[in-house]
């Protein structure tokens, strides 16, 4: 282990220089091929052609009267009705001058026909003719043969995420399959001998272990269900079995030990193991002492033992990297501009992560709270949050007012209420 005045020498990385030092080691998983039943959240592997023209005729976007515009440009005028069409039929005959046909939202338009009449411009005479009584240009509500996709046309690009409306898609080209790329396979581990587990009896002078439990759920967030290890003691040969444990998944993430105290012997046990560290210090907080290695392929993340630290090192670091192995283009949270409602503080030279909750002023702009408390050990700070507010390393703290980047987290996607002014 380095000593203090080693310590010292090593340089942190920004945030940025950390992302891409983890990014550039990365590519997609290989691909698998699933049904569109278990497809949801995963990430194309594949490019997608449609198979056939959509829609496959001209069609009719409206129930009402498929006629030619010629024929009624003066309306009111009357035709007679010599067909009736609906979703599903072939039109039997052409229409000439003076005819129509009754046809329902998704029938094919007849030979003749040149536009489209709604039923309630329309009124129907006793001797089976029909009242048009406003003209209608020529096309009005068709839907023309091709125009949603053509037969051969890419729909759907390889890194492209799977939501409802792409297994709409999937089903339109007729795809019951399709192949993705596979979920990587996460492992948790735990570490200090202060820590309480679940199943433990209740100890006041132990610290329960929620950092593997709030990993967990952040990594069954992306739709991963990962294996969670336990927790190994502060012992060199108990913590070496652990980790010759973990090292056997696609990505193994330790909280805690990972700093440079002499009894924090996670960096070294994973040297001896033949993981080359990357990096082990960012210039952010919380979650500065965060380290990055590899063996082969596998992908190691030592987090801070702090449970704050380490869900927003998991926000910043993990969550980008598991992304980009599950095959995904976007890789990181969105982002939104959010005035602040008071002062915050940061220390110049690093980033630093505000837990803050959102609401909206007079105007509709994003407003955020920084809240109360922001110590990397108040786990209730992060539970509240709806967002963690950016705070450059060039700046000295932000002031009332200012505009900060927001990123959202999973749960503030959701509101209690509609935005009913936006209905009116």
């Amino acid at each position: 282990m380095p000593s203090s005045s080693e310590t010292a020498k090593i340089p942190s990385l920004s945030v940025l220089e950390a992302q891409a030092c983890i990014l550039d080691r990365i590519a997609p998983l290989d691909a698998e091929e699933v049904g569109l039943g278990e497809a949801l959240g995963r990430a194309l592997a594949e490019e997608v052609r449609a198979n056939r023209d959509l829609p496959p005729y001209d069609v009719s976007a409206m129930d009402g009267y498929a006629a030619r515009a010629a024929d009624i440009e003066n309306a009111p005028q009357t035709l007679q009705v010599i067909e009736d069409i609906k979703a599903g039929d072939t039109p039997r005959l052409f229409l000439q001058p003076g005819q129509c046909a009754r046809i329902m939202t998704g029938a094919p338009l007849p030979l003749g026909a040149d536009t489209i009449v709604r039923a309630e411009d329309t009124r129907a005479l006793e001797n089976g003719a029909v009242e048009f009584t406003i003209p209608v240009k020529l096309a009005t509500d068709i839907r023309w043969r091709g125009e949603n996709m053509r037969e051969g046309d890419i729909v759907l690009q390889p890194g492209e995420e799977i939501a409802p409306g792409t297994i709409g898609v999937l089903a339109t080209v007729k795809r019951s399959k399709v192949k993705v790329a596979r979920r990587p396979r996460v492992a948790i581990l735990s570490n200090g001998d202060e820590l309480e587990a679940l199943s433990d009896p209740f100890d006041p002078c132990k610290i329960p272990d929620a950092n593997s439990y709030a990993l967990m759920a952040q990594v069954q967030a992306l739709g991963i269900e990962p294996a969670l290890l336990g927790i190994a003691r502060d012992k060199p040969e108990e913590l070496a079995d652990f980790l010759k444990r973990g090292l056997e998944y696609d990505v193994l993430l330790i909280s805690g030990g990972a700093s440079v105290g002499v009894h924090d012997h996670v960096r070294p046990t994973l040297a001896t193991l033949g993981v080359t560290m990357h990096f082990w210090r960012v210039t952010m907080r919380p979650g500065h002492p965060v380290a990055f290695g590899t063996l082969g392929r596998a992908l190691v993340f030592c987090l801070p033992g702090n449970t704050v630290s380490s869900m927003v090192c998991f926000e910043q670091l993990v969550l980008p990297a598991l992304r980009r192995l599950m095959g995904h283009r976007r890789l990181f949270r969105r982002t939104i501009p959010a005035r602040l409602t008071q002062a915050v503080k940061s220390k110049q030279g690093r980033v630093e992560f505000i837990r803050a909750t959102l609401s909206r002023d007079a105007t509709g702009a994003y407003v955020a709270t920084p809240n109360t408390m922001q110590s990397s050990a108040d786990i209730l700070s992060m539970m509240c949050a709806d967002v963690l507010l950016v705070a450059p390393s060039g700046l000295n703290g932000l002031a009332a007012g200012a505009i900060a980047q927001a990123q959202i987290l999973e749960a503030s996607v959701w509101q209690d209420t509609p935005d009913t002014e936006s209905f009116t």
